[in-house]
């Protein structure tokens, strides 16, 4: 892994105002991976490939990520970044829309990563849940959307995202097989383990 690279992607990415994760949720993410050691790990959302590559030092040994992305330019940008870092074996970018990606994949995940379109969150989870190992971990990001999710917000143009972010927060604490945690670290992030 190459660190100077690293802080070069993160700059650019803040620069070009592409969202990527906060420092204070990675901080928080690498002792969860670090005591986990995953094998291997589904992100849903890759922007230019940054939480990828944080995430691949964590990996055990042979552990691979394989993470989606939608948008051409943004995979085009992953890829060189991922390149520059020098974890093009650990990483294996999905170029697609999440929602036909994830019902195709057979593999079994010890962590998903949720940090995608926020009015799909409940989709995304029903197929972690699908493509989760024993004990394994489903992390989503931004859950609480900006303070919108636990306001009264209601204004239409993020009305859907609220509503399915909400949606999803009350399916991760009303599920008897996961053990939730909803954390006002970053933009919010809800870690839940499968018992």
């Amino acid at each position: 892994m190459n660190e100077i690279k690293l802080q070069e992607i993160k700059e650019k990415a803040l620069k070009d105002h592409i969202p990527i994760i906060m420092d204070e949720t990675l901080d928080f993410l690498e002792k969860i991976l670090s005591s986990k050691k995953p094998k291997k790990i589904l992100e849903i959302g890759t922007a230019v490939g940054y939480s990828a590559i944080c995430f691949s030092k964590y990996l055990d040994k042979d552990g691979k990520i394989d993470t989606i992305e939608r948008e051409e330019e943004r995979v085009i940008e992953a890829k060189e970044n991922i390149k520059k870092a020098e974890v093009q074996n650990k990483i294996n970018i999905l170029y697609g829309d999440a929602t036909s990606i994830l019902p195709t994949l057979k593999e079994k995940y010890d962590v998903v990563f949720i940090d995608a379109a926020k009015g799909k969150y409940p989709f995304f989870l029903k197929e972690a849940l699908r493509l989760l190992e024993k004990e394994g971990i489903i992390i989503a990001d931004n859950i609480l959307y900006k303070g919108y999710v636990m306001s009264d917000y209601n204004k239409h143009k993020q009305r859907t995202a609220v509503r399915n972010l909400r949606e999803y927060i009350k399916e991760i604490t009303e599920n008897p097989n996961l053990d939730t945690q909803i954390l006002e670290i970053g933009d919010g992030l809800a870690i839940s383990k499968l018992k």
